[in-house]
């Protein structure tokens, strides 16, 4: 694949997320997503950033490669925007069935990522990382983020925060 049409393929997606991002936020319980969106936020750019860092993971496309080493459009749109369905998703299931849930989450980005790391320079994967790395990372951040905002509907006394 071609750099410049791996960046329109990330310039398209991204605009998709940007899309349907409002529509994932803007909903009853407006608070709750809000803090869903930034501790995805926080915690998805932290742990990018500890990877890179650590040389698992290289983003070589990717906007101001000068100022970040980690995938901007990632770690603040598509993985927020991912995850916010997921809460959303799972507002009143049980644990076993939470767990459950990740998973239709979870196998179209592991393979799409795969396929980026094997047939694009969107991603590369390095210092033995593989496609059960990103899914076992996607799953403890999903679990970790979903159990974040259930302690706060619990500090909340089990209701939904509105404005």
């Amino acid at each position: 694949m071609a750099k410049k049409s791996q960046v329109t393929f990330l310039s398209l997606i991204t605009l998709i997320a940007l899309i349907l991002l409002p529509f994932a936020i803007v909903k009853r319980s407006f608070k709750d997503w809000i803090i869903v969106y930034l501790v995805s936020i926080i915690g998805n750019s932290l742990a990018d950033r500890f990877l890179v860092s650590k040389g698992y993971l290289k983003y070589n496309i990717r906007p101001f490669p000068k100022k970040f080493t980690i995938h901007l459009p990632f770690d603040y749109i598509h993985y927020p925007l991912l995850l916010l369905y997921y809460n959303q998703w799972t507002l009143n299931s049980k644990p076993f069935v939470i767990l459950l849930k990740a998973f239709p989450f979870i196998v179209p980005q592991v393979i799409f990522e795969t396929y980026a790391a094997k047939k694009t320079d969107l991603i590369t994967w390095r210092k033995g990382w593989t496609w059960y790395h990103t899914a076992i990372s996607l799953l403890v951040k999903l679990l970790l983020c979903r159990s974040i905002i259930a302690v706060i509907r619990k500090i909340n006394k089990g209701e939904l925060s509105t404005l």
